[in-house]
């Protein structure tokens, strides 16, 4: 496997249904946030935390899983490690910042630039 195989998807994604209560509940836990960032790992856990305008945390991180009383055995192990990552993007709650804001977060945030839908 090459290294750009490798590497986590940052794309412009969208929640799935199953995401978005646990999203909404973030969100208004975090009066400071414009968004909640998202990390699916190959498991089919989650890591998802609130976001500010710069970029910085508004939340504590939510790790959880669908379905299940707890994260996977391999999360707990590994606190779900960055070479499991499938997929990264933040759900913006904040429809007012700019596109060059959004994407200043998420190379923050997430550590790449967004690729292209």
């Amino acid at each position: 496997m090459t290294k750009q195989q490798n590497k986590p998807q940052t794309v412009m994604s969208r929640a799935l249904k199953s995401e978005l209560a646990m999203i909404a509940g973030i969100m208004e836990g975090s009066p400071d946030a414009v968004g909640v960032a998202v990390i699916r790992l190959e498991c089919g856990c989650r890591k998802m935390a609130a976001v500010d305008r710069k970029g910085d945390p508004a939340s504590k991180i939510i790790a959880y899983r669908d379905g299940a009383e707890s994260i996977c055995a391999k999360c707990q192990e590994d606190h779900g490690a960055f070479h499991r990552v499938t997929e990264t993007f933040i759900d913006w709650a904040d429809q007012n910042l700019s596109d060059d804001d959004k994407v200043e977060i998420e190379v923050k945030v997430l550590g790449n630039r967004p690729l292209p839908q």
